[in-house]
């Protein structure tokens, strides 16, 4: 691949970045429209670039705008669904095979990969990317023993993640706290998701992402954004605001007379979006 090309990639997942994962969106366009193929061919990341979008979007949206982008510039990604523990197919991401990068130019760009630097195994790589669990760099997957370690640590800030390679056709994803001074975790690994690294086809996938109009999640408001230049990740679900650094996480009740309103501010939603969904969820 030519170091053009791989620049290209990471500013996709850059502007990528500064998108909110959110369910309100979805609960909207669910509720005009009454089917959720109906409400899946409204989302805007189906037409539209990052700037347009009506908020944000939910894993689905986020990983079919990386495929489109992709498929746009001549690569040839492939969807992957995560299951987790006993929920299967409610999580997404892609792969993207057979990747041959120079070391130098991985190293100089991915500044994370500096720890790995020199390795073969970044030198030809298949990369995991996974913007629906905020994880905006691509990361490359391991290969199993002999050939590869298996697992890899990825020193990401506030949240670490390990991609253990749990059978030739299987890889886990796990997250913990970021990496200390002295090496350490700041909070425990745990295990999030698990991937069959065949993936699936597209029809299958657009099946899923009209199944997942009908989860439990889509019940109340779901929200998370990342921001990386501080380092800093802001979750909001059933009434708690989660803010996570590098140095842990706190927790908060927000008032309901100052929902919409501090919502609006920490998700870069408009508040009129926010009082919608809200609204319907009331009902």
């Amino acid at each position: 691949m030519e170091p053009a090309t791989w620049q290209k990639i990471l500013d996709l997942c850059d502007k990528l970045s500064h998108v909110t994962y959110e369910n309100l969106t979805k609960i909207i366009r669910l509720e005009s429209t009454g089917s959720a193929s109906a409400a899946r061919n409204l989302d805007d990341s189906d037409r539209n670039d990052v700037d347009t979008w009506m908020g944000g979007g939910t894993c689905f949206s986020m990983t079919w705008f990386l495929y489109q982008s992709f498929c746009d510039m001549g690569l040839h990604p492939r969807l992957v669904m995560g299951h987790k523990r006993i929920e299967k197919n409610i999580h997404c991401a892609l792969i993207l095979p057979n990747v041959s990068l120079d070391t130098a130019t991985l190293s100089s760009n991915t500044p994370y990969l500096k720890a790995t630097e020199g390795s073969d195994l970044i030198a030809q790589s298949s990369f995991l990317f996974d913007p629906g669990y905020l994880i905006f760099d691509p990361l490359p997957i391991p290969l199993q023993p002999p050939f590869g370690p298996g697992e890899t640590l990825f020193p990401l800030v506030p949240n670490s993640v390990r991609l253990v390679r749990s059978a030739q056709d299987r890889m886990e994803l796990w997250t913990g706290g970021a990496v200390r001074g002295d090496g350490k975790l700041s909070s425990p690994m745990k295990l999030r998701f698990e991937y069959p690294l065949a993936g699936v086809s597209v029809e299958e996938f657009k099946q899923h992402w009209a199944e997942s109009f009908y989860r439990e999640m889509m019940t109340y408001p779901v929200l998370n954004r990342l921001d990386r230049e501080k380092g800093v990740q802001y979750y909001y679900q059933k009434g708690n605001l989660v803010v996570r650094d590098v140095n842990g996480s706190r927790m908060e009740r927000l008032d309901e007379s100052v929902r919409v309103e501090k919502l609006s501010e920490i998700f870069k939603l408009s508040p009129a979006l926010v009082e919608k969904a809200l609204g319907i969820l009331s009902k």
